[in-house]
C-alpha cells in the first residue's frame, strides 16, 4: 500500500472499486482482490481523517488559549 497516497485519491480509487462492483462487471476471481484493495484504501482514508482530526483539535487548543490569554493580559 501506498503511504504517500492522497485523502483524494485513495478516495477517488475506492470510488472507482465501487462502481465496478456494483455494475456487476467484475470476475469472481478479482472481486476478492478489489476487496482487498478497496480493505486497504479505506484504512488510508481513515488514517488520514483521523489525522486531520487530531491537527484540528490541537488547532482550537491553541487559539482557545492564545484568546484566554488575551483576555487576562
Amino acid at each position: 500500500m501506498n503511504n504517500k497516497k492522497t485523502y483524494s485519491d485513495a478516495f477517488d480509487e475506492l470510488q472507482s472499486i465501487v462502481s465496478e462492483i456494483e455494475s456487476g462487471d467484475i470476475a469472481v476471481d478479482e472481486l476478492t482482490q478489489r476487496i482487498a484493495r478497496a480493505s486497504e484504501l479505506l484504512q488510508v482514508c481513515k488514517t488520514k481523517l483521523s489525522a486531520s482530526e487530531e491537527e484540528v483539535e490541537k488547532l482550537l487548543a491553541r487559539l482557545d488559549q492564545d484568546n484566554e490569554q488575551e483576555a487576562e493580559g
